[in-house]
């Protein structure tokens, strides 16, 4: 392969606008000719001075017959009379409808686990059309680097506090923020030695999400004064700065309801925190019982809770994500505050070494050949 045409977003935050960035980065390594197009309208550009601009260096034409869209199947716009593949996941059992029907005109998808593969397969998409590729993990993040400094609601220093829980994540449903939440306000007390650190995205959501989360405090007589310390960090965050909001952090907790992948996770993983996770979907492909605390998850019925984002529930309609056992993620942190949790091996070595960039691309590139 020589020349090919990348169309997706690489100039936001986005999970996918950060696959685009690395794979086009990896190609470009290889020697091969990039033709890069921004996807309009996906993310939120980065500010100027946060965007690597040799990207931009991308956009002339290199008469390419293979085009890549990284992106959902129902945004891409693939281009009669060239080979058109689609990079993307999917976070349920199976796949919308109008995505069954939008994949037919991709010679090939490309997936990054089995349990995307399996919700395409059982959507109906012919098995010989799908290929799995697993996403990477960039070395950047194993590097040391100051923490970031962040205080809680009496400005204290985060830093203090002896077991500080991440997550990062976009405020969607699907990432179960509420979920979290109500686990931390049942485990913990405002005596403990502990802090959950929330990062979230500036967003018209925002204020949809606090009444959702006011509801949850009444339902349960609790109150975040009752519990340990919660921060929320609002906004976008550099790449430099997400290393050190890691280095802020000892355990990096997810309760989502379902992973096409999550970078962050893996981010974590090589940053040395010690990682909790629901044992479904992405998850189970790269995480072992050894190597991080995996909570029971069970299948369900997709239901979207509380108000924030409810136009996500199109995507969900009729199908079954993954319910983590909310009893189960109490009595882990209770353990972990307490000193009581197993010690786990760190996957760190193994991921850099299994789940490099470079890696991924030489699988993406034998695909596409």
């Amino acid at each position: 392969m020589q020349r090919i045409n990348v169309i997706g977003p690489f100039r936001g935050a986005s999970g996918y606008d950060r696959c685009t960035r690395e794979f086009v980065r990896e190609f470009v390594r290889a020697g091969i000719d990039v033709e890069l197009t921004q996807l309009g309208g996906w993310s939120i550009d980065l500010p100027p001075g946060e965007r690597e601009i040799w990207f931009e260096r991308l956009s002339l034409p290199v008469d390419a017959q293979t085009i890549l869209h990284f992106t959902m199947p129902s945004w891409a716009r693939p281009k009669p009379g060239k080979r058109n593949m689609n990079f993307t996941m999917f976070e349920a059992d199976r796949i919308p409808r109008s995505w069954v029907d939008c994949s037919s005109a991709f010679e090939c998808i490309v997936l990054p686990t089995q349990s995307s593969f399996d919700a395409w397969r059982s959507s109906g998409v012919p098995e010989r059309r799908l290929h799995i590729c697993p996403l990477g993990v960039s070395d950047f993040f194993a590097q040391r680097a100051a923490p970031l400094a962040v205080t809680d609601r009496e400005g204290k220093p985060v830093v203090s506090s002896r077991y500080r829980f991440l997550n990062i994540a976009e405020l969607r449903p699907r990432k179960n923020h509420l979920g979290l939440l109500r686990a931390w306000l049942r485990a913990t007390t405002s005596d403990d030695d502990a802090i959950l650190i929330l990062k979230c995205d500036d967003s018209d959501a925002l204020n949809q999400f606090f009444q959702d989360f006011a509801c949850i405090q009444a339902s349960l007589g609790r109150s975040l004064a009752d519990a340990a310390p919660v921060v929320f960090l609002v906004g976008s965050l550099t790449d430099k700065q997400i290393r050190s909001l890691l280095n802020t952090a000892t355990h990096y907790i997810s309760l989502s309801h379902g992973e096409g992948w999550d970078l962050v996770m893996m981010e974590a993983a090589v940053a040395g925190l010690d990682l909790i996770a629901p044992n479904h979907s992405a998850y189970s492909s790269y995480l072992r019982e050894d190597e991080a605390v995996l909570i029971p998850a069970t299948p369900v019925r997709a239901v979207l809770e509380g108000r924030t984002r409810s136009e996500d529930q199109v995507f969900f309609d009729g199908l079954s994500w993954w319910k983590p056992d909310e009893d189960a993620a109490v009595s882990v942190i209770r353990q972990i505050i307490r000193g009581q949790a197993p010690v786990k091996d760190s996957p760190r070595e193994r991921f850099l070494s299994e789940y490099s960039w470079a890696n991924a691309t030489r699988r993406l590139i034998e695909i596409i050949q």
